[in-house]
């Protein structure tokens, strides 16, 4: 005995004197601890403060050590390090005790690491268990503890700490097990939460969750033995049974909006996913999930219509907008993301078809026409020069000779939109419509039925005029976005005030009438004033309806995805006015006080014309009967019916 106790005498008095010479020896980097920046989980928010999604490579939200509740630090210090406040760095008490049992193993088997060692252990250490290693943790945790305070030093080490599941930081676990803020947590959670550090996986309450109970028992056994929880308060912990939560990481209900807040936000900020941000958007997910139930179910009805549709190709998109404002409440890219994570809404170029007429008829509107001037619906041979002549005609056939500009958006007449067109004049027409700011347009008179690509997104921002009182508002997704220090990058809309109010709103009326007796009627909603247009391109390819009610604004589109042709009675009128109609019925619900009629502007005049109420304006009036007949009867001359 007495040979032990010396040689332990010895031992111990030749690790002392090894450790203080380590000590003045190793300068470790320590700044990576001092100067805290870990990788903190972005989290994107709709409108109204719910989570839509996180972002992250290390699934951690911070908590400051003010926001920790005491019972947190209380029963960590019990479990892990009662006499944290007490030491500088190490135990030494534990310490010795921890040697004597090593050197009779012959290994290490015990650690005796306090928390701030733990701390230097997960940031800067290597986990291998060596004696070499452990004297280098115990000598940086003391260096520490000369930099940092205690409260510090546990800040860091709460957020930091790996918890089992993909998380990581007290904070995050708290969120993602119990869904709890960490004020609200029980006792019983807390001692789950604390009691995870020693095994994350092992103690994992998703999947072995009467080990971590186990576990959790004996954290609030020694709070109870250290008098930091009395009997009552030990009894009702120890009988709590908490509900767990199995929730996945990402919490993403919404992927295609989550791929477009990504590329947006990560314009301006390169560390989105690592800088733990708050993105607060305009979505309402009230709203998406109308938009997704919506898109599916004209996908299925499609499908019904045609057995033999290639459903891996069928696809749609919708995007949802408040006009006036420009916020994006629902983007929506595709029937099933899982399958295609392609955002049609965003990326695909699609061709507009009669969708598009309503631009050239307001640029007739605005350069003195009236909705109630009339324009040839007859068939015309166009000369190109070399190229082959084009000879256009309606969708539906025949012609209707001479019909006001009204009726011919309303029936959506090809040939009647081609001639204003052409009456107008191809440059005049080609210049007022890139100063809207549209792209990629066709110089020449096919652009009367939308030859061009464009996306949902894209149109939708452009069919903004019309509700918007003349003026194309930018769609935002963004609303803001916070950074970790609170300190706001707001997003603000751009506006081009394309036309006047009054002109607008004849607009406005006209489109109403392609609703209420229209190509637009399967658009319809009992209660609601509903203004909009069908567009359906050659072969069927692409089916569009783009609507609005006086509140919201949605732009439609179903298409194959290798451009092939859908069935012939697929359109615009059959095939993507119904999910309109499906959509706002549905809004309307949700939303009972949303407006229902639209208002007109100053500048609007009525008066009886042909036994009807008709709209005019000051730019626009009303055709003289007289004046409008003669000129037909002039125009007659060299026109093919």
């Amino acid at each position: 005995m007495r040979f032990l106790s010396s040689l332990f005498f010895i031992i111990f008095v030749s690790s002392g004197a090894a450790f203080i010479y380590l000590y003045s020896q190793i300068q470790p980097d320590i700044s990576g601890i001092i100067e805290y920046k870990p990788k903190l989980t972005t989290q994107i928010y709709d409108k109204n403060g719910n989570l839509i999604a996180n972002l992250f490579e290390e699934n951690r939200i911070y908590a400051n050590y003010d926001e920790i509740p005491s019972r947190v630090i209380e029963a960590l210090v019990a479990i892990e390090d009662t006499s944290f406040f007490e030491h500088g760095g190490i135990n030494p008490e534990a310490i010795t005790r921890a040697i004597i049992k090593d050197i009779k193993a012959g290994k290490l088997v015990e650690g005796a690491s306090t928390i701030t060692q733990q701390l230097v252990k997960n940031m800067i250490l290597t986990r291998e268990k060596k004696f070499t290693r452990k004297i280098q943790e115990m000598i940086v945790a003391m260096k520490l503890e000369k930099e940092l305070t205690k409260e510090q030093i546990l800040e860091r080490y709460l957020n930091q700490v790996y918890l089992g599941h993909g998380y990581y930081g007290i904070k995050a676990a708290a969120k993602g097990y119990f869904r709890k803020e960490l004020n609200e947590l029980t006792i019983k959670e807390i001692a789950i939460l604390v009691g995870l550090p020693k095994a994350p996986s092992a103690y994992d309450p998703t999947k072995h969750l009467d080990l971590s109970l186990g576990r959790a028992n004996n954290v609030i056994w020694r709070m109870n033995m250290l008098g930091w929880i009395n009997e009552d308060e030990y009894k009702k912990a120890i009988a709590e049974q908490p509900i767990v939560y199995d929730d996945t990481l990402t919490q993403n209900v919404s992927p295609y909006v989550v791929d477009e807040v990504i590329k947006e936000a990560s314009k301006i900020f390169s560390d989105i996913r690592v800088g733990g941000y708050r993105i607060e958007t305009n979505i309402d997910l009230k709203v998406q999930k109308m938009a997704e139930d919506a898109l599916k179910f004209g996908y299925s009805e499609i499908l019904k219509r045609d057995k033999d549709a290639n459903a891996s190709v069928l696809n749609g998109a919708i995007v949802v907008t408040a006009p006036k404002s420009g916020e994006i409440l629902a983007l929506v890219g595709g029937v099933d993301y899982s399958k295609s994570s392609y955002n049609r809404a965003t990326q695909s170029m699609r061709q507009p078809g009669s969708s598009f007429k309503p631009f050239i008829y307001q640029i007739a509107l605005d350069l003195g026409y009236s909705p109630m001037s009339k324009v040839a619906d007859i068939s015309r041979v166009f000369s190109s020069g070399n190229e082959q002549d084009w000879k256009p005609k309606n969708y539906s056939g025949g012609f209707q000779g001479y019909i006001t500009l009204k009726n011919a958006l309303r029936q959506s007449r090809n040939l009647a939109t081609i001639n204003l067109l052409n009456e107008i004049g191809l440059d005049t027409t080609y210049k007022l419509i890139s100063d809207m700011e549209f792209k990629n347009i066709s110089k020449d008179l096919s652009m009367a039925l939308g030859s061009f690509g464009i996306s949902p997104l894209e149109f939708a921002k452009f069919y903004s005029m019309f509700p918007n009182g003349g003026e194309i508002v930018e769609p935002q997704l963004i609303r803001k976005i916070i950074n970790p220090q609170n300190l706001e990058t707001a997003f603000e809309t751009r506006r081009i005030q394309a036309t006047k109010p009054e002109q607008a709103y004849l607009m406005v009326d006209m489109l109403k009438t392609v609703v209420n007796s229209g190509t637009g009627q399967n658009a319809r909603v009992k209660g609601i004033q509903i203004a909009g247009k069908t567009g359906t391109t050659n072969n069927n390819i692409d089916a569009w309806f783009c609507g609005f009610t006086p509140e919201v604004e949605v732009v439609i589109w179903y298409g194959n995805d290798n451009n092939t042709p859908m069935r012939k009675i697929e359109g615009g009128g059959r095939t993507a006015a119904p999910v309109f109609k499906a959509f706002i019925e549905q809004y309307i619900k949700e939303f009972p006080e949303t407006k229902r009629n639209f208002i007109e502007p100053e500048g609007i005049f009525h008066t009886m014309y042909e036994g009807k109420d008709e709209l005019y304006t000051k730019t626009s009036p009303l055709p003289k009967q007289d004046a409008q007949d003669n000129l037909i009867k002039q125009d007659n001359e060299g026109m093919i019916f």
